[in-house]
């Protein structure tokens, strides 16, 4: 039915105009245990997120490369969490869960961009640690704000151009029907597997974004803390080191978890058992760690918690 109605004819040929998306569940009370609980998630977010951000620029103690980067970071999450989460809120009250081609397109292409960029952004992030715990004394020398201004808008820049390829050639494709997504987003390798056309074109971009920006950045993480690891080893007060390896391992975490499960994600089968499963892991990298990343970067924070405590006693004063 919601093939029919959501198609228009073109001559000979009929042609999609919506897509339908699965959603989550299609049990309609789980929907709505689902809702108010996703919405608190997406609300403290946009808070924790947002909150980071103000605090980072109003403390001038804060105005290092580490807090440059951090408050990107906060800005990605809010973006990409802001980029599906109002929508899959909106669907839980919804029968059907409708979305125009345009604003599937342009849901994909938000996503995609900030996920990207955040992949991009993480590797910059693990490399400032570096240096700062392989170089400490030329550490200001070496990132310096035009170097750090440089990698944030090649973040940035990797992510909005490679989405933009990905976008323009899955929508370009040919869609006679089926228009059903099993996903609660519009996601790429879900829509592909609709066109009526050859999608070899869309699914090598899609490949080579995966190689270069996911796996690229993923190697120059897991190096730069394989360096942090060895640096840190040779610290000679055991406290000291205890301390550095407590703060990297949450960071590290955090990499791992989102990495994790983008991967695991998109390396699955297309088998209706591993939809399901993609569907709960989409909820970390999509839900989840936006909401988690400000506080696994600041909670044993000493920095951030003293910039608080500056910009609290201000506020009062």
């Amino acid at each position: 039915m919601a093939v029919s109605r959501f198609m228009e004819w073109n001559g000979n040929h009929s042609s999609v105009t919506r897509f339908v998306l699965r959603g989550l569940s299609d049990e309609k009370e789980l929907q709505l245990i689902l809702l108010p609980i996703f919405l608190g998630i997406y609300l403290v977010t946009l808070l924790w997120n947002l909150g980071l951000i103000f605090l980072i620029r109003m403390d001038s103690h804060l105005h290092t490369p580490m807090y440059l980067f951090l408050s990107f970071l906060s800005f990605i999450d809010i973006c990409y969490s802001s980029s599906i989460s109002p929508r899959m809120l909106s669907d839980f009250l919804k029968d059907e869960k409708a979305i125009s081609f345009i604003v599937c397109a342009t849901q994909y292409f938000v996503a995609a961009w900030m996920g990207l960029a955040e992949c991009c952004l993480l590797a910059a992030m693990a490399l400032d640690r570096y240096v700062a715990i392989g170089s400490p004394l030329q550490y200001s020398a070496i990132m310096a704000p035009g170097l750090c201004g440089k990698m944030v808008a090649g973040a940035y820049v990797t992510g909005f151009l490679s989405s933009l390829s990905q976008t323009v050639s899955c929508f370009n494709l040919y869609y006679c029907g089926p228009n059903i997504i099993q996903h609660f987003f519009c996601d790429l390798p879900q829509i592909i597997l609709l066109s009526c056309s050859n999608p070899f074109i869309s699914q090598i971009i899609l490949l080579l974004a995966a190689i270069l920006i996911v796996f690229g950045s993923l190697l120059v993480i897991l190096l730069s803390y394989g360096f942090i690891a060895a640096a840190i080893l040779k610290i000679s007060s055991g406290k000291g080191s205890a301390k550095a390896f407590n703060t990297y391992a949450s960071h590290l975490a955090s990499v791992t978890l989102f990495f994790g499960t983008v991967l695991s994600v998109y390396m699955h089968s297309s088998s209706s058992h591993s939809m399901k499963q993609n569907k709960v892991l989409s909820v970390f990298y999509v839900v989840l760690i936006p909401m988690l990343n400000p506080l696994i970067y600041s909670l044993r924070n000493k920095e951030i918690k003293e910039a608080l405590k500056r910009v609290i006693k201000r506020a009062k004063y």
